[in-house]
C-alpha cells in the first residue's frame, strides 16, 4: 500500500480537483473530504491486490515460490483479516463526512466482487487476455466516479459533462499501466506467469503499450480543454508523453531486461505527471493566478 500513496493521492486530489473544475465551483473540497477518499482509494486498490492474490494463489504457489505469500510471511487469511478492518474503518469515514458517497463505493464492491468471479466466465475469459484486460481496467473509471464524487456526488450535484473524458482517461491509463507492467524481454520469461510480450511477442507488446500511451495523452488533452487547458498545458503533456515512451522505445532496440523495468517505471511517472496536469497542476495555477 505505501508504494501507491504518492500515485492514489495525485489520483484522488486531481480527480477531485478537475471536478471543481469541470463545474466552475470555487475552490478545493473540504480537506477531511479529500483526506477521507484518498484513503478510501488507497482502500479499494489494496483490496483489488488482495483479491488478486487468492485469485493467483495457486499459480503464485506453483511458479512464483518466492513471492510473501507462497513464501508464509503472511497468510491470505491474514491479508483478508487485514483488508476487513481497513474497509471498515474507510466505510465509517465516509457514513462520518459525505454518505452519499455509499453509493460510489457499492458500485465498486459489486464489480470488484464481479472480476473476482470472472464474470462467471472465467474459462473462457483467460483465454481471452485482450477481453480480459479491457473488461478488468473497468474498475477504475468507477474507483474514478468516487474520486471525482468527491466533490460533484458529495455536495449532491449533477456530473459535469467533462467527466467522461477524466474517466476514459483513467481507463485507458490504466490499461498503460497493466501492459507495462507485464513486458519481459525474451530469457526473463517464466513458465506459467503471464506477459503480454509472451502472449503478443516483444515487437507488438511495446508497441500496443505506444499506442495506448499515444491514444491516453490525446483524451488527457480533450478533458484539460474542457476545463480551460491552453497551449502550455499541451506543450508539457505532449512532453511528459514523449519522455515516457523512450523506454519502450528502447526495448524495441534492445529487448533488455532493465528497459523492461523503465518501461513499467514510466508508466507510473507519467501516470503521476499527466493526473497533475490534468486537475491538481491545473487548480493550483488558476488559484495562483486569482482565476
Amino acid at each position: 500500500m505505501v508504494a501507491y500513496l504518492p500515485m492514489v493521492v495525485v489520483f484522488s486530489g486531481s480527480a477531485a480537483a478537475y471536478s471543481r473544475l469541470a463545474r466552475q465551483a470555487a475552490g478545493f473540497i473540504p480537506w477531511e473530504r479529500f483526506v477521507v477518499g484518498a484513503f478510501t482509494a488507497l482502500v479499494f486498490f489494496a483490496w483489488l491486490r488482495i483479491l488478486d492474490e487468492h485469485k493467483d494463489a495457486d499459480v503464485d504457489r506453483r511458479y512464483r515460490p518466492e513471492l510473501p505469500v507462497p513464501r508464509g510471511l503472511v497468510s491470505l487469511r491474514e491479508l483478508r483479516r487485514v483488508g476487513l478492518v481497513l474497509l471498515g474503518v474507510a466505510l465509517l469515514l465516509n457514513v462520518l463526512v459525505a454518505p452519499r458517497l455509499l453509493w460510489a463505493c457499492l458500485a465498486v464492491a459489486a464489480y470488484a466482487a464481479l472480476m473476482t468471479r470472472e464474470f462467471f466466465v472465467g474459462e473462457w475469459l483467460r483465454g481471452q487476455p485482450v477481453a480480459y484486460l479491457l473488461s478488468h481496467m473497468l474498475i477504475l473509471p468507477l474507483i474514478d466516479t468516487y474520486t471525482t464524487g468527491l466533490d460533484w456526488l458529495a455536495e449532491g450535484a449533477a456530473p459535469p459533462r467533462a467527466l467522461w473524458f477524466f474517466l476514459a482517461v483513467t481507463y485507458l491509463n490504466g490499461i498503460v499501466i497493466e501492459i507495462g507492467r507485464k513486458i519481459r524481454p525474451p530469457d526473463a520469461e517464466r513458465e506459467g506467469v503471464d506477459t503480454y510480450t509472451r502472449i503478443w511477442g516483444v515487437t507488438t507488446a511495446p508497441g500496443i503499450w505506444l499506442a495506448t500511451l499515444a491514444g491516453t495523452a490525446a483524451l488527457a488533452w480533450l478533458a484539460v480543454r474542457h476545463v480551460g487547458g491552453g497551449t502550455g498545458t499541451l506543450v508539457v503533456l505532449m512532453g511528459c508523453a514523449v519522455v515516457a515512451a523512450m523506454p519502450a522505445i528502447h526495448f524495441l532496440r534492445t529487448r533488455s531486461a532493465g528497459a523492461a523495468r523503465a518501461i513499467e517505471a514510466a508508466s507510473g511517472v507519467w501516470t503521476i505527471a499527466m493526473y497533475l496536469l490534468l486537475g491538481a497542476g491545473q487548480w493550483i495555477v488558476r488559484r495562483a493566478l486569482g482565476a
